[in-house]
């Protein structure tokens, strides 16, 4: 009728099947078959992506329940128990890396870095923060690479592996955690021992607070050399550093001149209230 539509013929027929029609008449082309094998390879590279983002989650979860246990040092009457729990919680952490090692096998590690980068982040933090409560120094990049060397231990793995005659050598996976992440994974390490100073004054111990301003100094200088050459993460993260490090020299500070006149269960609370003045004071929510 009039101001109607037209009724295509070919409206009758499902839209699926129209499809199937098309493309029985067109048979896949050279061209097609080309798009149909990148379009597999990026969904296979899109799915290992995102396996690697969800270990990436696990990872800093569970180093920063790691970093957490380590707070507890200060307090716990019997330190070695904090330590060995630490470790064990570490070693799971690194089940979870030998997993990320066994997807980049055969990949460039630098096209799945962003994926990765706040997992081993999160892992330097955890173990130099661990490293530095025993032996009071910074763990270095290279400590942290072997520790990050897997070989086939599980039994399936062993099964496979003896399996194939002809491969006679133990298979071994490693992953190796870049400079940058290093950095940045120090950089957040200043923070977490800053909250140690203050945990550490709250608990009687006043060598401590002197013991780790010297410390996040030679930390600082180290970062200060690296400037705005770094990337801009390196840089961004030096101005959280200079605010941990002058925390924990206010708090030192205190300690040698009024040290004395504070009671010891006290002096917590006044360091937590000059963090609060000196985040004022910059701005800081």
């Amino acid at each position: 009728g009039s101001g109607g539509f037209r009724k295509r013929k070919h409206d009758n027929f499902p839209h699926g099947q129209r499809r199937e029609e098309k493309e029985n008449v067109n048979p896949p082309s050279a061209l097609m078959t080309s798009f149909k094998s990148f379009q597999l390879e990026l969904d296979t590279r899109h799915d290992k992506y995102e396996r690697l983002v969800k270990l990436s989650r696990d990872i800093t979860i569970e180093s920063k329940r790691t970093i957490f246990l380590l707070h507890r040092f200060t307090s716990a009457p019997n330190g070695e128990e904090i330590l060995s729990e630490s470790e064990v919680k570490l070693d799971a952490v690194r089940r979870k890396i030998k997993q990320v090692a066994q997807e980049l096998i055969g990949e460039d590690m630098y096209q799945f870095h962003r994926a990765i980068s706040p997992g081993l982040q999160e892992y330097v933090e955890a173990v130099s923060f661990q490293y530095f409560i025993k032996t009071r120094s910074l763990i270095s990049v290279e400590e942290i690479n072997k520790q990050l060397i897997f070989t086939a231990e599980d039994r399936e793995e062993t099964t496979n592996m003896t399996s194939n005659s002809h491969d006679k050598q133990p298979r071994t996976w490693s992953l190796k955690v870049t400079p940058v992440d290093y950095l940045l994974g120090v950089a957040d390490l200043t923070g977490e021992l800053m909250r140690l100073c203050i945990s550490s004054v709250g608990n009687g111990d006043i060598d401590t607070p002197f013991e780790l301003s010297q410390f996040l100094r030679q930390i600082y200088d180290g970062f200060t050399f690296i400037g705005n050459t770094g990337p801009y993460e390196v840089s961004k993260k030096l101005y959280t550093l200079k605010q941990s490090l002058a925390k924990v020299e206010n708090a030192c500070y205190t300690l040698k001149v009024r040290g004395s006149e504070i009671p010891k269960h006290m002096l917590a609370d006044v360091f937590s209230t000059k963090t609060e003045l000196i985040d004022q004071e910059e701005g800081l929510p």
